[in-house]
């Protein structure tokens, strides 16, 4: 496995790798897991060769947010990403990535403006930003994200539709834990309390797919029967619970169309995310 920490090197050893083999590619913020060792595995089994990139970006992150602290476990990525069998990992500092005077961004509209980025101002501008930059350093032929983060999905998708990127970005089911928590890199905050109440996340959305399934077509019901589920945990704070269309993420009042049931929740001090897409009679799909 190659380790590259240059733009340069990173394209050249793509380049002298390539030819004639399709190139599966997993961006990352390093802190790997089994849910990215998930999409590892899934670009394995596509394509012939596999590239991950681990970069922390200071772009996605806002000035009150755990940039600083977020966890940055070189050595055992590493050691993941071998075990996995990539072939390739891309690492790099934010002053290669966004050299002196960098002031280019790429800014999308309504999908951004709702559910995370409503409360994160700038994020979603940051993370198109920096997936563009790495599709255009890596040049894969197909791109792995997961479903718990079915917005940056579904941005990211329009993004590469609207500026016709050649890639084909591919979701993975959510990775959880045996209790149902979504795997995520921000869980190593949780005290002991405040992990056993995270777990609420998982229950208000399988409580929601229930009542779909049971025939309740009422988003507003449902909203408040997951809120209700919440707040019943001493450490948790809700920062939004919503239902929206899967495809424009518009509110809805009746669930007719497949939707994206979706919420942050912070247990303590950190922020955790999870979703689920739905058909109008209850069934999960990929966003």
């Amino acid at each position: 496995m190659k380790i590259c920490h240059t733009i340069d090197e990173a394209r050249k050893a793509i380049g002298d790798l390539r030819p004639g083999k399709t190139l599966g590619f997993v961006p990352t913020m390093g802190a790997l897991h089994e849910g990215h060792a998930a999409l590892i595995r899934a670009a394995r089994k596509q394509c012939d060769l596999v590239a991950v990139s681990i970069f922390v970006n200071p772009a996605q992150f806002g000035p009150k947010e755990d940039f600083a602290k977020y966890p940055r476990p070189f050595d055992a990525d590493c050691r993941l990403c071998e075990r996995e069998r990539a072939d390739l990992v891309f690492t790099t500092t934010p002053e290669e990535m966004y050299s002196h005077g960098y002031d280019t961004y790429v800014v999308q509209d309504h999908l951004t403006s709702v559910l995370c980025g409503k409360s994160r101002p700038n994020h979603f501008r940051g993370v198109l930003t920096v997936v563009l930059k790495l599709f255009n350093i890596v040049a894969p032929d197909f791109a792995y994200f997961g479903q718990k983060d079915a917005q940056q999905v579904i941005v990211i998708n329009r993004m590469a539709a609207d500026l016709n990127l050649p890639v084909r970005l591919v979701t993975i089911p959510t990775t959880r834990e045996p209790d149902g928590l979504a795997m995520s890199s921000r869980n190593a905050y949780l005290s002991p309390g405040e992990r056993r109440d995270a777990v609420c996340l998982h229950e208000a959305l399988s409580r929601a797919r229930d009542m779909v399934r049971s025939g309740e077509k009422n988003a507003e019901k449902i909203r408040e029967e997951m809120m209700r589920i919440i707040r019943a945990r001493q450490s948790a704070r809700i920062d939004y619970v919503e239902i929206v269309d899967a495809h424009g993420l518009n509110k809805i009042e009746r669930i007719e169309n497949d939707v994206l049931v979706a919420l942050a929740v912070y247990s303590g001090d950190t922020r955790l995310i999870d979703n689920l897409c739905l058909t109008h009679e209850g069934q999960e799909i990929l966003c």
